[in-house]
């Protein structure tokens, strides 16, 4: 029997993964709905937008209005992400709950495809992103490192290029004394296994083991669920989700990179197992049927398709 961890901490990231990749147009009111309904569920973080060049990602053209419109709820963290020191000032001009945070590609030629840098110009610009973030008093509470596990244009991902990444952005940290509180393995584009992930993950763990990890997972080839498993029996308690299985990477070299690992469906097998996630479950999938209503296509969660099973169990 695994010695698995009592509660967990999910980030809800729908509105931004999914919003970011789909056709669309969705209404920005429609955005702010479906943002505030998730925060009705009880997760504690829910990611709203992201601050890219429009251009690029048409989806987030709006971020700004959307992080404007969002009726708060107590206890809840609506966060954003951004690529560059531009994307970050945008943020922090927002009423959205910024942090400082860091982040790299373990895969040059993915690097180059989403940001436009390679990796000795990714390190260069997360230096200024801590300078930046010192002189306004922000701390560093994450980095993340893309593509972990593999990536589709350029193969494979060997742990010792993860442990390389991760040396690399608390090397700068540390030129200022600083440390890092929590740090966040990608698989960007669905490369990995349940093996996959105790390779990384162990890897990572043996080299820091005080180091706080979490997973931003995709199901791309419907390993999501498994490979979260491997990362609940590793203790891990920290994981990026997207209700209904809403999003994708829009640079990820194919067209398949589904989007993270769906919240309810992680949610419906942690409280199975007795972990606890603090979300309401049939609200949460309440919630992925209106995410499906915007989108106007079917999306790939299951436990929105068969429910909950509370209703049996308190018929017996």
């Amino acid at each position: 029997m695994n010695d698995w961890p009592q509660r967990i901490h999910l980030h809800e990231e729908g509105p931004r993964e999914g919003f970011q990749i789909e056709p669309g147009p969705i209404a920005t009111a429609d955005k702010v709905r479906f943002i505030e309904a998730l925060a009705a569920t009880g997760l504690p973080a829910v990611q709203a937008v992201s601050f890219v060049n429009p251009k690029r990602v048409p989806g987030m053209a709006d971020a700004e209005e959307v992080a404007s419109g969002i009726r708060r709820r107590p206890g809840v963290r609506y966060t954003a992400t951004w690529l560059n020191l531009r994307g970050l000032e945008r943020a922090l001009a927002t009423p959205l709950d910024v942090q400082g945070a860091l982040q790299i590609s373990a895969s040059e030629r993915f690097s180059q495809s989403n940001t436009g840098k390679d990796t000795a110009q990714t390190l260069n610009e997360q230096r200024r992103v801590i300078a930046f973030c010192q002189a306004r008093g922000l701390p560093i509470q994450s980095a993340i490192v893309m593509t972990a596990f593999g990536c589709n244009i350029e193969g494979p991902t060997a742990p010792a290029r993860v442990l390389e990444r991760v040396g690399q952005l608390l090397d700068l940290l540390a030129e200022v004394g600083l440390t890092l509180p929590t740090l966040r393995l990608a698989d960007t584009v669905g490369w990995a296994s349940p093996n996959a992930v105790a390779a990384v993950v162990g890897a990572v763990r043996e080299r820091w083991p005080d180091l706080t990890l979490g997973l931003h997972l995709h199901d791309t080839r419907g390993t999501g669920l498994a490979n979260a498993l491997m990362g609940l029996s590793m203790g891990v308690t920290r994981f990026d989700s997207s209700c209904a299985g809403l999003g994708g990477c829009p640079f990820a070299g194919h067209q398949g990179a589904a989007g993270n690992i769906c919240t309810e469906d992680l949610v419906f097998m942690c409280e199975e197992m007795g972990i606890a996630t603090g979300v309401d479950l049939d609200a949460l999938i309440d919630c992925a049927h209106m995410a499906e209503a915007l989108v106007g296509h079917p999306l790939p969660g299951k436990v929105m398709r068969g429910g909950s099973l509370r209703r049996f169990k308190t018929a017996h």
